[in-house]
């Protein structure tokens, strides 16, 4: 599936950031579908005030909650900058480390045993997550998949079994299943907080046909929805 807007290939990484409007649309949903998945409870109106200035939308929130939608959207910028990179473990702490600033500041892989909400399984221990990761991003740029979504599916399940990192796992892994899309000229998607149990399952069922499934329908959908915008 390439990207196509009106009949013409185009390249997304320049049309996200030559279209304001889809560009602030894009950014805000992304931070606040991926932030309320883990708890955040602002709104989408207060995301959008925090992230782009809005000065006449009072919001009342945590800080906690405030850099969470702060540092999305610097997270996101980074990807963004990564485009023309194959995945490295420095791409991913730098992720990581973004999504954490200002809240449980991080410098790395986690050094402590984690659990995970409302899951069976035990992550990754941390004596083991640095070859865990080596393996990863090896797998990530050798392997040869059937097709970019159950790529995107597979590693996605096997970085959050992993759970590298003390905090913001989930929306690290999120952002780069948007990486893996851009990188190669397509779509993004955007999880919606209202499918978060769907979502939840499938990861716990390690259903990788499924997710990759749903993963197409989403991106398939952002095209839609690029397709609607205004020409600019």
């Amino acid at each position: 599936m390439v990207l196509k807007k009106r009949g013409r290939d185009m390249d997304i990484k320049k049309y996200i950031l030559s279209n304001r409007e889809y560009f602030e649309d894009f950014i805000t949903r992304s931070t606040y579908h991926s932030n309320a998945i883990e708890g955040n409870t602002l709104s989408y109106a207060e995301t959008y005030a925090i992230l782009f200035n809005d000065n006449e939308f009072k919001v009342s929130a945590k800080p906690r909650e405030i850099y969470e939608a702060i540092n999305h959207k610097y997270a996101l910028h980074y990807v963004l900058d990564q485009l023309d990179r194959k995945l490295t473990e420095s791409m991913i702490k730098d992720i990581a480390m973004l999504i954490n600033k200002n809240i449980s500041e991080i410098s790395g892989y986690r050094t402590v045993p984690v659990r995970i909400r409302g899951s069976e399984h035990i992550p990754t221990a941390p004596s083991q997550i640095p070859q865990m990761m080596m393996y990863y991003v090896h797998n990530y740029n050798q392997t040869v998949f059937d097709d970019i979504f159950q790529k995107m599916a597979q590693m996605h399940l096997q970085f959050e079994r992993i759970h590298p990192f003390e905090d913001g796992n989930g929306r690290t892994g999120r952002l780069l299943l948007n990486y893996e899309l851009l990188k190669n000229n397509m779509a993004p998607l955007v999880i919606p907080k209202e499918q978060r149990t769907e979502y939840f399952l499938m990861l716990e069922k390690q259903d990788s046909m499924e997710l990759s499934q749903f993963f197409r329908e989403l991106s398939e959908q952002e095209q839609d929805r690029i397709d609607a915008m205004p020409e600019k």
